[in-house]
């Protein structure tokens, strides 16, 4: 009971750093190519690497929609969207990861990549149905709504896929060597 309840100790501990560090890391944009490019899809990532896809998911969703609710203006609506879609994007990747004993490098680019290009067609989805049917724009008006947050969603998704197995692979051994790992995630 002891052991159970200090894990818990750590894995509530851990989320809370993860998701405080994925809302601050939103705060970060850095324009490029007429967009701006965050880190922050890069941490939901990890999150769900590190913690499993449920933790990891929580935490990513929490920060995020944390982010979105404070900082970012959004009604609570957006903010459930926001979460939900970030836990889906970490569940994945975190699912992905989860099943294979040995993290290998092709295994997390693969996983970041299928968590991001969720995240994006998640994105995608939720313009078309406010574009079309919230705010009742004609089909002309969506498709190029589209395009223009296709085009930085993409390079979101880019950026998260290059520097999410980076930075797992760079907390990675601290984490297993300290014995978190296993106690947030389950894993060793």
């Amino acid at each position: 009971m002891m052991r159970e309840n200090r894990a818990n100790v750590y894995r509530i501990t851990s989320l809370a750093i993860m998701s405080a560090i994925i809302y601050v890391i939103t705060m970060f944009r850095f324009p490029f190519l007429g967009s701006k490019v965050h880190l922050a899809n890069s941490m939901c990532l990890v999150s769900g690497m590190l913690f499993g896809p449920l933790w990891g998911g929580i935490a990513a969703g929490f920060g995020s929609a944390l982010y979105d609710a404070l900082a970012g203006g959004y009604d609570p609506v957006n903010v459930l969207i926001t979460f939900v879609s970030k836990f889906a994007m970490a569940s994945l990747c975190g699912f992905m990861v989860s099943r294979s004993r040995k993290q290998s490098v092709p295994l997390v680019i693969v996983s970041s990549i299928a968590g991001a290009v969720l995240y994006v067609a998640l994105y995608m989805i939720k313009t078309f149905v406010y574009q079309r049917f919230v705010y009742g724009f004609p089909m002309d008006a969506v498709g190029a709504t589209m395009v223009s947050k296709l085009i930085p969603s993409l390079i979101n998704a880019l950026a998260a896929v290059i520097t999410a197995p980076i930075f797992y692979h760079a907390v990675l051994p601290a984490m297993r060597h300290s014995g978190i790992l296993e106690k947030v995630s389950g894993r060793s």
